[in-house]
């Protein structure tokens, strides 16, 4: 196909209308200019089968004419109340003994723990409203066999602003390890 052809589909495409038509009769098309439904049936007759679909009618597909909105930045550098670090503590000791408490260790019982409880502690997060903070909570969940475990995390982040709260729950048969980091986004 030539570029003059190539050409032709798009315009074609553009003015509302796609057929399935040789490469010859698509240079003709772009030769002629704006075709009618009716002249391009005539055009095609002796071909054994044709679709064509419309676009001009279909009040979906103008989408792509709308101008794109833009927003205009406000400048807030800085969040107009800290993270409530405090309250997301005690919002994580609460939901992990609410859900652990009575449970024993059980590798696929607690993979799904730790994703319902993360969902969990994350909502209620979010109910404190807190504006302009990206919330992000993470649980682990582990046997208890008498072992050591030392876990750490390293993030890039503004120290004036961005922080985490972070709480542990422990029975007979696991611990857990719960964090949430509150970063603030402009």
């Amino acid at each position: 196909m030539t570029d003059a052809q190539s050409k032709a589909a798009r315009l074609l495409r553009k003015q509302g209308s796609v057929s399935s038509l040789s490469s010859s009769d698509v240079y003709k098309v772009h030769k002629v200019g704006i075709v009618q439904h009716q002249d391009l049936a005539e055009m095609i007759e002796g071909q054994r089968s044709m679709s064509t679909v419309s676009f001009m009618d279909d009040p979906g597909h103008d989408d792509h004419y709308r101008p794109a909105m833009k927003f205009e930045n406000s400048y807030q550098m800085t969040p107009g109340r800290k993270f409530p670090s405090g309250k997301v503590k005690n919002i994580i000791k609460d939901v992990l003994e609410g859900y652990l408490a009575e449970e024993k260790y059980e590798p696929e019982l607690c993979k799904q723990m730790s994703k319902t409880i993360s969902e969990v502690i994350k909502a209620r997060v979010k109910e404190l409203m807190i504006p302009r903070f990206k919330i992000i909570c993470i649980v682990d969940i582990g046997q208890s066999n008498n072992q050591a475990l030392l876990m750490g995390s390293r993030c890039l982040w503004d120290s004036a602003n961005d922080t985490y709260s972070s709480a542990e729950f422990r029975n007979n048969s696991l611990f857990a390890i719960a964090q949430v980091y509150g970063v603030y986004y402009e």
